[in-house]
């Protein structure tokens, strides 16, 4: 299976938040986990805001980034079409990262002949719209 994460779940990687021993699982169980080139940002970002918020402390903040920064050539790394990003958007009332995720994920759904891909974002309005795009999205237990 492949397994493709938006930033969302790809932060329940390196942070333990519900739902994350499910993201591990998932992961550990596809043959190949695929994200948009946008989510590099997006993680560092988010690692940062949980930093500056107190949640994480400076030498776990480094050593989760510098861990991230390491593992980001493990994934299927996805470009994504910026027009079908913006019908997207529009079509479903998606914001621009989520448009841009969604869009990435389909241009990998359509390269993939018969291997199924499973779709994991922790943003209900993006599962509906990935649901929307015929994608399977992902659940947690």
């Amino acid at each position: 299976m492949i397994l493709y994460l938006d930033t969302s779940s790809l932060v329940k990687l390196y942070v333990d938040e519900q739902h994350s021993a499910d993201v591990r699982q998932w992961v550990k169980d596809a043959e190949i986990v695929a994200t948009c080139r946008v989510a590099f940002p997006e993680t560092m970002s988010a690692l940062y805001r949980k930093y500056r918020a107190g949640d994480l402390e400076k030498k776990m903040f480094a050593g989760l980034t510098e861990g991230f920064s390491a593992e980001w050539r493990t994934f299927a790394v996805i470009d994504f079409e910026e027009q079908e990003a913006g019908r997207l958007a529009v079509k479903h009332g998606l914001r621009g990262f989520d448009a841009i995720h969604l869009s990435s994920a389909g241009l990998l759904k359509a390269t993939l002949h018969k291997t199924p891909m499973f779709f994991s974002s922790f943003d209900e309005q993006l599962n509906r719209a990935a649901r929307g795009e015929r994608m399977t999205v992902m659940k947690p237990e």
